[in-house]
């Protein structure tokens, strides 16, 4: 395998809204960010992955973009982005942009002008018919919207505030080419792209994800503004298979780095609910998918590994134990993702175990996914009662994510002088970033010493680029797998339930390098009869 540089590269995902307000109105900002860099590099990570601080009208919290190459006043101007980038690069971090390519705001000039007439020059930059189908929206309802002035409809596969952009016209990939290689002017180290499996479609065959133009497409942005420059490149494809994954990832193909599949993301959802009324955890249907992306690549692709991000909840709450287990699990997870071979992805509040959160009223919560599938699901369908629907925002909404971050046990938990624009999970006066610093046997130090695990020079290439081997596949509540390279062997067990769990292994181990219960042991332990205590996990290294 080529070596990348951003192979062994650990990524920290800032949801900038909600991580550090330094002008007191409530919304997080860039200033804000610039202040906690120290916090950042003190974890060990790369690469800051900054969700969109474009301006935008905040429909669908900056994933609807106004203009891509200015900031939005709220997060600061582009003096702070300049700031940002320069800081963050002093301290051996790059900034990934997250680029929305699929649509854009109904605010973006582009839009404001396609609308005024059908033969306006902007028109074709967006999809317009006559007759609507029926294809619906990711946000609920159908994806079509009628506009009065003009008498044909607009196609938006999310919001109705967010027409998708028509990459049928050439001036469109020319336009969004020449912004992204301005961005690169400006010296960030790479971009995540927003769905970009979508950009691809063909509505009139009723196609929407993975369409006949989309490789194309990315090999002709890659020419442009990728090719022979020191970037990372990720894509969000939730249709992604592992076949499918390799056409972006595989490096001759020269598309995108790395791309964020959605199948393990996906496990606990009802088939015809989805997130809304979540099943029980299966770990094996998990070690099954893990596991298949595991060996999928042979080196022609590469995995973006993640349990959270700012659109899915908060994993200690999700499939750990929030509870007694708190931090036991979410050091657990921790240590599954970071033994694996890919890029781990860190989101903010993860590496203080911060959970989800339990709002009384609807009215508490502000995504307009939820909003406008209640409005479906709940009052149109009357498929879900309030009381179930309640329960699946509880467990699987997007806001569970998006609550401020939690700082210290001072009002507003250190995020805000000002009143936060979402509000706080109460949990913050006990979880917070000032109490995992002062504890040297937090969370926050387990992914500390996993990173610097993964950096080391004595076993990082067995975690980057070892071959993986799951055991016990049918185990119901231990997830245990091997890493081997170049005659090194590493052994990652971990019981995954709130029980001792017993095992019989035909392994030596060698030394523990890492126990989450008992973080400086590194004794040797007997695999022929061991027992695990409840979301004990270890690393370690195996005898020849």
């Amino acid at each position: 395998m080529n070596k990348q540089w951003w192979h062994s590269a650990v990524v920290y995902q800032v949801y900038p809204r909600s991580f550090c307000d330094s002008s007191g109105d409530g919304n997080g900002d860039l200033p804000g960010i610039i202040s906690k860099l120290d916090y950042l590099e003190k974890l060990g990570i790369d690469l800051i992955w900054l969700s969109p601080v474009y301006l935008s009208p905040m429909k669908d919290n900056g994933y609807d973009i106004a203009d891509y190459q200015a900031i939005d006043p709220r997060f600061g101007n582009m003096d702070d982005m300049r700031q940002l980038i320069a800081q963050a690069k002093q301290r051996n971090i790059g900034i990934m942009m997250d680029l929305v390519l699929n649509h854009t705001s109904d605010q973006h000039r582009w839009f404001i002008q396609a609308k005024q007439s059908r033969d306006n020059p902007y028109r074709d930059y967006y999809i317009w018919r006559d007759q609507s189908n029926s294809i619906g929206s990711i946000f609920g309802g159908p994806a079509w919207q009628y506009d009065s002035n003009t008498q044909q409809h607009y196609f938006h596969l999310f919001a109705d505030a967010q027409p998708d952009l028509n990459w049928e016209n050439p001036a469109v990939a020319e336009e969004i080419q020449q912004m992204i290689s301005w961005w690169v002017d400006q010296g960030v180290a790479g971009f995540r792209l927003d769905v970009i499996d979508l950009i691809g479609k063909q509505i009139d065959q009723g196609i929407t994800e993975n369409g006949p133009r989309l490789h194309p497409l990315l090999q002709e942005m890659h020419q442009a503004c990728f090719k022979g420059k020191k970037l990372v490149t990720v894509g969000e494809t939730w249709g992604a298979t592992p076949e499918i994954a390799k056409l972006y990832s595989d490096p001759r193909r020269e598309e995108l780095s790395m791309v964020f599949q959605f199948e393990h993301a996906a496990l606990d959802w009802h088939p015809e609910h989805g997130k809304w009324q979540v099943q029980d955890f299966d770990l094996v249907a998990l070690k099954r998918v893990l596991s298949k992306w595991q060996t999928a690549f042979n080196g022609d692709g590469w995995n973006a590994l993640f349990w959270n991000n700012h659109d899915l909840p908060r994993i200690v709450s999700r499939w750990g134990n929030d509870g007694k287990y708190r931090e036991a699990s979410a050091k657990l997870f921790a240590t599954l993702l970071h033994g694996m071979q890919g890029t781990p992805y860190i989101y903010q509040g993860e590496e203080i175990a911060m959970t989800n959160v339990q709002f009384d009223h609807l009215d508490d919560y502000h995504d307009i996914e939820i909003k406008n599938s209640y409005q479906e699901k709940v009052l149109e369908q009357k498929s879900l009662s309030h009381q179930q629907f309640m329960q699946g925002v509880y467990k699987s909404a997007r806001d569970n994510a998006r609550t401020p971050m939690q700082w210290d046990n001072s009002e507003n938990a250190g995020f805000s002088r000002g009143q936060p624009w979402l509000k706080l999970n109460p949990n913050y006066a006990q979880i917070n970033v000032a109490a995992a610093l002062d504890n040297p046997n937090s969370v926050y130090y387990h992914y500390q010493r996993l990173i610097a695990l993964r950096k080391s020079e004595e076993y990082g290439d067995t975690l980057v680029y070892g071959s993986y081997q799951l055991l016990l596949a049918e185990h119901q509540q231990v997830f245990a797998y091997l890493r081997q390279y170049q005659g090194q062997r590493l052994l990652v067990l971990a019981n995954v339930s709130a029980q001792p769990q017993t095992l019989n292994l035909d392994y030596q181990v060698e030394k523990v390098l890492l126990d989450n219960l008992q973080p400086e042991d590194e004794s040797k332990i007997d695999l022929t009869q061991l027992t695990l205590a409840p979301y004990q996990a270890l690393i370690c290294t195996l005898a020849d």
